[in-house]
């Protein structure tokens, strides 16, 4: 288990975070989609060719889980996370295609510490994912909830 570096306190209505960058492969992206959303345009490329995306493309649920990825490993590992009531207004502005260079940010909307739990604060973030050239493919909006450093009584 790493060290806690990140509790509710820490996090400032306003602050953006930098989460990294991944690259999915025409493997990873046939490979998600055959388990998970196996719609001819993320299998097939004769048949995604044809399609309104022109091209191979991500699963948008693909595209969320390598945001998830992102935010675990080069963040919510490190913090005080509790995991999340649910996320909302998710969008894939753009698709994402195999060899894309994807970058994601967070950005802090709102903290309030959760009533009834007075050792839990929940914190809004709005989730942006760009591709190399700065297109965005995700935009989401979500709540975390985290452990507090110093416990309302």
């Amino acid at each position: 288990m790493a060290k806690i570096k990140y509790y509710w306190e820490d996090m400032q209505v306003g602050h953006v975070q930098q989460l990294g960058t991944l690259s999915p492969t025409r493997e990873e992206i046939i490979a998600f989609a055959t388990q998970f959303d196996p719609q001819p345009f993320h299998l097939d490329e004769e048949a995604a060719k044809a399609s309104v995306f022109g091209g191979l493309c991500a699963s948008g649920w693909h595209t969320c889980a390598m945001a998830m990825r992102l935010m675990v490993t080069n963040f919510l590992q490190a913090s005080s996370s509790l995991g999340s009531p649910g996320l909302e207004n998710i969008q894939w502005p753009k698709p994402v295609f195999p060899g894309d260079v994807l970058r994601l940010q967070s950005t802090v909307l709102q903290t309030r510490p959760m009533n009834s739990r007075p050792h839990v604060g929940l914190v809004r973030n709005h989730w942006e994912m760009f591709n190399q050239d700065g297109d965005k493919v995700l935009n989401m909006d979500g709540w975390g909830m985290f452990g507090r450093r110093h416990p309302a009584a």
